[in-house]
């Protein structure tokens, strides 16, 4: 059976970048690796713009990588829908494309797209039916996850050649970024996080290392914490810093092709929210995840799931050094034990190769989507 030929995904940006960023990809690997026509709705195109640099803000319907790119606005046109649709992150469809999905002849597939979480009751909620209250219309949540009973993560079929021709010869990397490439007794590290993390504490931590920090920091929300640490008034791309055993470079903000290869290129990856995580699991390289914190903390909830599965396979000593960093990394930063677990870094690297290799075996979100609406069209 040949696939829904036309996908409209509508994305309501909240986390800046992550929500964006999760529907960008997905709609770029659906038109590439699907032959989809996709049409994404976007009402912060401010947002989409750093990660794709072609995007024209202003434009109210453009074609960029494949993927028409529309701008959603109030009152919203009316549309004819498509044959999917796919509503990101429990943002609510407009009324009037609700209705016009109620009035087709074959009724849309209807995907609550929701955000990824490694709790187990995920399982059992993936792909449940939500039948609408008062139209003719079902919904159905799609969860990605960690398991084959989920649906999956955003991964590209040559998102890992990618990477293996960029850590082959990673020279011209360094170069596009006019930085020297790295000498053997330096940790290099990348830093995307919010501003609620403990950066003073952190960088203090790099500046008495036993050991060189190269730590690359992209133009974002962390930047004003970082030059109060340093103080300066402000940092911009291009500045460097040092002190103590800690060099600073500011980068600037890079689209989705250019991020992934930094991923690739450090040793250590700090990432935040939902896509750069995903990403840097791919990366196959150490990480430490800044989880979006939720009142009550619940976020920790969430986080202490992922540690769950992550550590699984880890051997004891490594999983509490693993698990007391992230809490810390997610707390005030009182225990940012950041020797012992940096002196454990070939058992991280392995552990980071290891579960790649094992979450790669699962089939990826966009073709679990794919087969998913296949089967309800």
């Amino acid at each position: 059976m040949p696939s829904p030929a036309r996908w409209d995904i509508f994305c309501q940006v909240i986390d800046n970048y992550g929500d964006i960023g999760v529907c960008w990809r997905l709609a770029r690997q659906l038109s590439v690796e699907h032959a989809i026509d996709v049409r994404l709705w976007v009402d912060d195109l401010t947002s989409l713009q750093p990660l794709s640099p072609d995007v024209d803000i202003y434009a109210e319907r453009q074609r960029c990588s494949g993927v028409e790119v529309c701008h959603w606005v109030s009152p919203f046109s009316d549309q004819m829908p498509a044959e999917v649709v796919i509503e990101a992150f429990g943002c609510n469809l407009p009324d009037n494309y609700l209705a016009a999905m109620a009035a087709c002849a074959t009724k849309p597939v209807w995907i609550n797209l929701e955000y990824l979480s490694a709790e187990s009751w995920v399982e059992g909620c993936h792909s449940m039916a939500s039948p609408h209250p008062r139209l003719p219309l079902t919904k159905y949540f799609f969860f990605p996850g960690f398991t084959p009973a989920t649906g999956g993560l955003l991964r590209e079929k040559d998102l890992f050649s990618q990477r293996a021709r960029l850590q082959q010869h990673p020279g011209n990397f360094w170069h596009a970024l006019h930085l020297s490439q790295p000498t053997a007794n330096e940790t290099v590290v990348s830093l995307f996080c919010y501003d609620t993390a403990p950066i003073a504490p952190l960088l203090r931590t790099w500046e008495a290392a036993p050991h060189p920090v190269r730590c690359l920091l992209p133009v974002g929300k962390a930047l004003p914490q970082v030059a109060a640490h340093i103080s300066r008034p402000m940092l911009v791309p291009g500045d460097q810093w040092q002190r103590g055993n800690l060099t600073l470079h500011i980068l600037p903000f890079l689209r989705q092709q250019a991020y992934d290869e930094l991923l690739w290129a450090c040793d250590v990856n700090f990432v935040r929210g939902e896509d750069s995580f995903v990403r840097a699991q791919w990366a196959a390289k150490p990480m430490v995840w800044q989880i979006y914190k939720q009142e009550e903390h619940a976020h920790f909830t969430k986080l202490d799931a992922f540690l769950d599965r992550y550590c699984a396979a880890m051997a004891p000593s490594l999983a509490s050094s693993v698990r007391t960093f992230y809490h810390a990394w997610n707390g005030d930063g009182s225990a940012l034990a950041w020797d012992s677990l940096i002196e454990q870094g070939i058992a991280l690297e392995q552990h980071a190769t290891n579960w790649a290799t094992s979450m790669a075996k699962q089939a990826d979100l966009a073709s679990n989507l794919v087969i998913f609406c296949k089967n309800r069209v």
